[in-house]
């Protein structure tokens, strides 16, 4: 297990590598930072005087790859690509077009970030594969076709209608829940009830049309016909057995989401106006603020990797047979 493991992250880094080297590519070859200074000044105050001290304010004056006026490593070191870039590589994200540390970002703005992600995929899982479960007991009846059809109009409905119904309803028609905001401690309870709601509602008709369809094709196994033969219930069936063995695919559609436990939802936090990574991103697009969208770039392909690790470690547990290798 052990050297599978630093087999895994040895693989992990070339990738990051590329990763880096695309992101880098992206802006500041295709996207360079003439550009960004004429995005950041604005179309009245575009001169040749302005862009260069704007570049020179923010960093963006050095050459790209190699500064063939310095001296020794500086030749490397003082370029866009080590400064801006490779510096991602040991998690050192620099600061922002603004001035602020983009790594102490990050940190204050995990834990908003964790605390509505990880109950949202926890509440959303359980949800999700009871009632996949609850469909296949009734399946060949008209109560699956029902449900099989709430489940598709359910996933054909947009995510903004969700929170923007919730809000409404329950925030503003009802005043059951604060509509928007955010408190720190316990006292932020009450802010987390309505974005883990439309977490939960919007992802159950994906989420159950996908386990319905991984456990109608456990129903069909010899060991489920076995089971069924020597006299066990159904719900035993399906509960110690069918589940049990469709661990492995459940754990690898839970990977999908692993990025979004520290990334956050996009849109959840931007609606809802909590201070986590995601709305953090989207801050940093709308002020083109190309550190922080780099930083948050690399962070993604980072812990998409880790998600990868995580589950070819959790095969194990779900299952002694498979071995790592």
């Amino acid at each position: 297990m052990t050297a599978y493991l630093l087999r895994r992250l040895l693989h992990a880094i070339p990738i990051l590598i590329g990763v880096n080297l695309i992101t880098f590519a992206l802006f500041f070859v295709v996207n360079t930072p003439d550009d960004m200074a004429r995005l950041h000044l604005g179309e009245k105050h575009v001169t040749a005087d302005a862009i260069a001290g704007w570049k020179r304010a923010h960093g963006y004056d050095r050459p790209l790859l190699y500064a063939p006026e310095a001296g020794g490593l500086a030749r490397f070191t003082e370029t866009l690509f080590f400064q801006k870039s490779a510096r991602l590589m040991v998690l050192d994200f620099g600061r922002a077009d603004d001035g602020r540390d983009i790594g102490r970002d990050i940190r204050q703005r995990m834990g908003p970030s964790l605390a509505i992600a990880i109950p949202s995929l926890v509440l959303g899982l359980l949800t999700n594969i009871t009632l996949a479960l609850g469909i296949v007991f009734v399946r060949g009846s008209r109560l699956e076709h029902a449900a099989v059809f709430l489940a598709v109009l359910g996933m054909s409905i947009s995510t903004l209608f969700y929170i923007i119904g919730a809000q409404y309803l329950l925030g503003k028609l009802l005043n059951l829940t604060p509509v928007s905001g955010w408190l720190d401690g316990w006292a932020g309870i009450k802010f987390l009830v309505l974005p883990l709601l439309v977490g939960v509602v919007s992802g159950i008709g994906s989420g159950v049309r996908w386990y319905r369809l991984l456990f109608l094709e456990e129903a069909g196994k010899d060991y489920v016909r076995t089971a069924r033969a020597k006299g066990l219930a159904e719900g035993r069936v399906l509960g110690q057995h069918m589940l049990r063995n469709a661990a492995i695919p459940i754990l690898t559609g839970v990977v999908a989401v692993i990025p979004l436990l520290f990334m956050g939802g996009l849109l959840t936090e931007s609606f809802f106006a909590i201070p986590g990574l995601g709305s953090y991103t989207i801050d940093a697009i709308r002020s083109q603020d190309f550190s922080i969208v780099r930083a948050m770039v690399f962070l993604g392909a980072a812990m998409y990797l880790l998600g990868l690790l995580l589950t070819d470690v959790s095969y194990t547990l779900a299952d002694p047979r498979v071995r790592l290798q």
